[in-house]
């Protein structure tokens, strides 16, 4: 009877061992066993790979800029790792792609990416291409330029014709000053990255670079000798999230996350820890727009 007895706790020890295999092997193909997503969804493919790719910019300080880590770090960045907090897929499987202003709608479309946080403007003529969650933060367009320089104020300094501003190729930001300057063809200076408009107005290529206000705060923040804001912000910029046109339930996943991180204190943390310490102002959390 003793071996009997033996033998029932063995087989029980083994059967457990069996199930606790499969549980494992359950776990580390869904990321922890404890996330449900809809059938055929976004959300439930990326949960079941267990990876992600995040197109973000590479050269926004306080939003996007590869750090010493060799990885993006910024507003952007730790927005996007709430997202993929929330769809139970670690950090470290986070691929960022980076994705230029002028090649954000491509790389939605093409899937390139899965989604898109990078100082990304909502506006009606990229709804035609990809849709937007959010907002999660709303910028406004201003102007830097040398340190000591007082003859540019504002955009109006550009309708006299003698000035030259920078600013990227398919951002927001360059279709706005265009209404400002005379002569587009010989004022514009139009580049990939800001890093060269930001350069070209150290070398003296251009006079002024024009962006989203907290991007210039950044550029600031780390060469206060070299530059300065040039009056107030001129325009209203809200960012959203990039992805697919007609993918509404991951459009609503992503709105719900941004809820949840308004609420839980996650967003304002966040900002805090990255574009905050440029002395950028937050603000209340945006409404979001769920179209």
């Amino acid at each position: 009877m003793r071996f009997k007895r033996v033998a029932a706790v063995a087989a029980a020890a083994t059967l457990a061992l069996g199930l606790a295999a499969c549980g494992d092997s359950d776990e580390g193909a869904g990321g922890g066993g404890d996330k449900s997503f809809k059938a055929g969804s976004t959300m439930e493919r990326l949960y079941k790979a267990q990876k992600i790719k995040v197109g973000t910019k590479f050269d926004q300080p306080g939003f996007g800029q590869k750090g010493l880590s060799g990885k993006p770090e910024g507003f952007d960045v730790e927005i996007a790792k709430l997202i993929v907090k929330e769809l139970g897929i670690p950090e470290d499987k986070i691929e960022y792609v980076e994705t230029p202003s002028k090649v954000r709608e491509d790389k939605i479309v093409d899937g390139s990416v899965d989604l898109v946080a990078a100082t990304y403007t909502i506006n009606d003529k990229r709804k035609e291409r990809i849709a937007f969650a959010g907002p999660y933060y709303e910028a406004g367009q201003n102007i830097m330029v040398k340190k000591g320089d007082s003859s540019i104020t504002g955009p109006d300094s550009f309708k006299a014709g003698d000035k030259k501003v920078c600013s990227v190729t398919g951002s927001t930001p360059a279709e706005e000053i265009k209404k400002y300057v005379k002569d587009v063809a010989s004022q514009l200076v139009l580049f990939d990255t800001y890093d060269k408009c930001r350069d070209a107005l150290k070398g003296g290529q251009v006079d002024a670079v024009t962006t989203d206000n907290v991007i210039l705060l950044g550029y600031i923040a780390k060469d206060e000798a070299s530059f300065q804001m040039a009056g107030d912000n001129f325009t209203k910029e809200p960012y959203g999230i990039g992805v697919k046109k007609d993918d509404t339930d991951f459009r609503n996943f992503i709105n719900d996350t941004l809820d949840k991180a308004y609420q839980d204190g996650s967003w304002k943390k966040a900002w805090d820890d990255t574009a905050g310490k440029f002395g950028a102002t937050l603000g209340d959390a945006p409404a979001i727009n769920r179209y």
